[in-house]
């Protein structure tokens, strides 16, 4: 079965698109996560669907609203799709991404990096401390492989990722398996 991939470029183009097309006064904060965030750092290549953290509630119902305008239907609670088009979109409201909750907004500053500003759209990746949570809570074996190029492509502080790591995992119900999960993942990078 054919699984398509969107490339950096071809995100851009798609935001370009969205930005011209916008009504209404200020910026969508969009901050990219998972694969996306990888791709528009330019460590992977592609993705299989494109996450985004809405952190203002105010923004992301204007992006809804934008979207249902556009011919976009809402396929689960995150995952948006056009008909005729394969590119998914996965929306997250909010400073959670899937089931995990952030410490801080991405907003604050130095949680996010900018990729692009446009008219009305604010594009950046989230910090790669956060990245990295984020992946290792799900625990997939492409989230750990994503997780080890953050660390050689990034300056990751092993220390600092330890500390919000283990900070952010007292938040969760299923704490001892996302620490077992770092417990990996460090036995993998200092290997």
């Amino acid at each position: 079965m054919f699984e398509y991939r969107i490339n950096a470029d071809e995100l851009i183009r798609t935001l370009m698109a969205w930005d011209e097309l916008m009504t209404g006064r200020g910026k969508i904060h969009l901050i990219a996560c998972g694969g996306t965030a990888l791709t528009l750092l330019g460590h992977k290549a592609s993705t299989v669907d494109v996450d985004f953290i809405i952190p203002e509630e105010s923004e992301y119902q204007r992006l809804v609203y934008f979207l249902r305008q556009a011919g976009y239907e809402q396929l689960s609670a995150h995952r948006w799709k056009r008909q005729g088009e394969v590119i998914l979109f996965d929306l997250f409201p909010g400073s959670s991404v899937y089931t995990t909750s952030l410490l801080d907004s991405p907003l604050k500053p130095g949680l996010n990096r900018m990729v692009r500003e446009f008219k009305k759209i604010y594009l950046g990746v989230l910090n790669s401390i956060d990245l990295i949570i984020t992946k290792l809570f799900r625990g997939h074996e492409v989230d750990f492989q994503d997780c080890q190029l953050l660390v050689q492509k990034e300056l990751v502080d092993t220390k600092a990722l330890v500390d919000r790591y283990q900070e952010t995992a007292k938040y969760e119900t299923g704490e001892a398996k996302v620490l077992r999960n770092l417990e990996l993942f460090l036995q993998r990078i200092q290997a």
